[in-house]
């Protein structure tokens, strides 16, 4: 089990980054939180073997469609084990 915190910067708030996050960690059964940040960024912690939490970090990358993606931060610490995936208000 890896935790990661994910900073995700760009035009990332207003294009359903958070709901597309959430329905990709579903499928990858990734646990963790996303939300969006006062700075215009989204921020993520994400929970899950070695290959799901790769292929999470593929798709922070690209994003939803209407997302432009101008950078990625990522950071491992020790897991919180999460329960689930959930969208956190500011």
């Amino acid at each position: 089990m890896k935790h990661l915190n994910i900073k995700i910067y760009g035009k990332v708030q207003g294009v359903f980054y958070r709901v597309t996050t959430k329905a990709v960690a579903d499928q990858l059964g990734v646990k963790g939180f996303v939300r969006n940040e006062k700075d215009g960024t989204v921020y993520v912690e994400a929970e899950g073997d070695e290959f799901s939490l790769g292929e999470f970090l593929e798709f922070c990358h690209k994003g939803p469609d209407k997302a432009v993606i101008e950078k990625v931060e990522t950071a491992e610490t020790e897991p919180k084990n999460y329960r689930n995936f959930e969208i956190l208000k500011k």
